[in-house]
């Protein structure tokens, strides 16, 4: 949408010159254009006006004066993400849930054309979506679509599920942002403790995976697979208990997709709790437990390609125990250290930090303070980020759209501003 767009320009006042110094400054400009094209990385067949193959290059949400690329597919080093050229680059993300559901797609399309929203993504300053689906909506041919409005997004109509995730992944690529796919729950309506259950089995849940690995595997903008959301209740790691030991279970999928599509990353999160030898800290967020990293990392056959990730929420979601401690906000830097930022400190491997968000973002709550902390921390450490969600109807956190799905929350995006290089050129 134009109007998120704040872009400048200048009259500049042009010097008389004779014609033959025009001629010459045509000429030279010609060659110089001439030049310039050869060099840029999206050539005109790879041009979204003139072909409807996807972009191998997306824009990343920098300053425009320093104007960069980047070349997928990505990969990690260190504690790092780079891309194909080696460049770094830091992931900053929106999550738009949906598909999830039992609408069996993204939310908001029954108000907004899809479009738009993604390009309304694009102007705040975001690079990627993360985009959480279920697995019956992936393995199941008789699921039926829900809340759109054909009339505002009519080139989606009688498209199945899965082709409707093809329409916004493609048009995501279309406009420079990339994807991370999220297997967020087994059936449409609850989130798993482990990777089966609800009538699916571990077999169906890497089956959905090596499907889409498959189908995106010339899709360069999908960058990879967040494996299971929040592992958390009987859920361990490192205990070698094959029925609940999600370090090995994600190996496990992080292997089964990368003999489909070497190129994605393999984004794995924590556990809850999992009585873990010489666990520090006593409480952590389903998701969020990363400790036994130490212990026993996740072991992939092909190197540069593992993500650790958690999930970071305050007390406007549950209102755990160290919010109402004495040294409240001091403790949260040990807690994140101590439960994940050890990983990235080591340049053991990178940390995302996939679902963080809440409704309140002043300096005088605590879910305000703990949110304004969090994002300091997260760009003072350079993490990767997702917040939740771009959709208002986050019941417990809001969105970063208010509920009439068009109007900004002004206060929530200025507070996520300091995370996006672009946001200065917006303000």
């Amino acid at each position: 949408m134009s109007r998120f767009s704040r872009r400048r320009h200048l009259g500049v006042r042009q010097p008389q010159i004779t014609l033959l110094s025009s001629l010459l400054f045509v000429l030279a400009g010609f060659v110089m254009t001439v030049m310039l094209w050869s060099l840029t990385p999206m050539s005109m067949a790879q041009s979204p006006r003139l072909s409807n193959r996807p972009i191998p290059a997306l824009w990343a949400q920098r300053p425009m004066e320093n104007q960069n690329w980047v070349q997928p597919p990505l990969a990690t080093r260190g504690s790092d993400i780079v891309d194909r050229t080696g460049r770094s680059l830091l992931l900053r993300g929106v999550n738009w849930f949906g598909f999830e559901t039992e609408d069996h797609v993204v939310h908001g399309l029954w108000k907004r054309n899809y479009k738009e929203l993604i390009t309304q993504v694009k102007d705040l300053g975001y690079n990627f979506i993360r985009l959480p689906y279920s697995v019956q909506m992936v393995l199941r041919s008789e699921t039926q679509v829900k809340g759109i409005d054909i009339n505002l997004n009519p080139d989606l109509k009688d498209k199945r599920p899965l082709e409707i995730m093809d329409a916004i992944i493609q048009e995501a690529g279309r406009q420079g942002i990339m994807v991370l796919l999220d297997s967020h729950r087994l059936n449409n309506k609850t989130i798993p403790e482990l990777w089966y259950g609800d009538g699916f089995t571990e077999q169906d849940w890497i089956t959905a995976w090596t499907n889409l690995a498959t189908r995106y595997k010339n899709q360069p903008n999908v960058i990879g697979a967040d494996l299971k959301n929040e592992p958390h209740g009987i859920a361990t790691w490192g205990t070698g208990d094959r029925k609940t030991d999600w370090r090995l279970a994600a190996e496990r999928a992080g292997n089964a997709i990368l003999a489909v599509n070497p190129n994605w990353l393999i984004v794995v999160e924590g556990i809850e709790n999992g009585m873990l030898p010489k666990q520090v800290l006593k409480r952590h967020w389903m998701g969020g437990n990363l400790e036994n990293v130490k212990r026993a990392p996740v072991r992939l056959e092909r190197s540069g390609r593992l993500v650790y990730s958690l999930h970071e929420y305050g007390p406007g979601v549950f209102d755990q125990p160290w919010f109402s401690e004495p040294s409240f906000p001091n403790n949260l830097l040990d807690r994140w250290e101590k439960g994940f930022h050890f990983i990235a400190r080591t340049r053991t491997a990178p940390i995302l930090i996939g679902e963080f968000g809440g409704r309140k973002t002043d300096e005088t709550s605590k879910e305000g303070i703990w949110q304004n902390t969090l994002v300091r921390y997260i760009k003072d450490h350079r993490l990767h980020a997702a917040y939740w969600s771009l959709n208002p109807n986050s019941q417990d956190t809001g969105g970063i759209l208010n509920d009439d799905w068009i109007s900004v929350d002004a206060k929530k995006q200025k507070m996520l501003d300091v995370l996006l290089p672009g946001a200065k050129m917006r303000n």
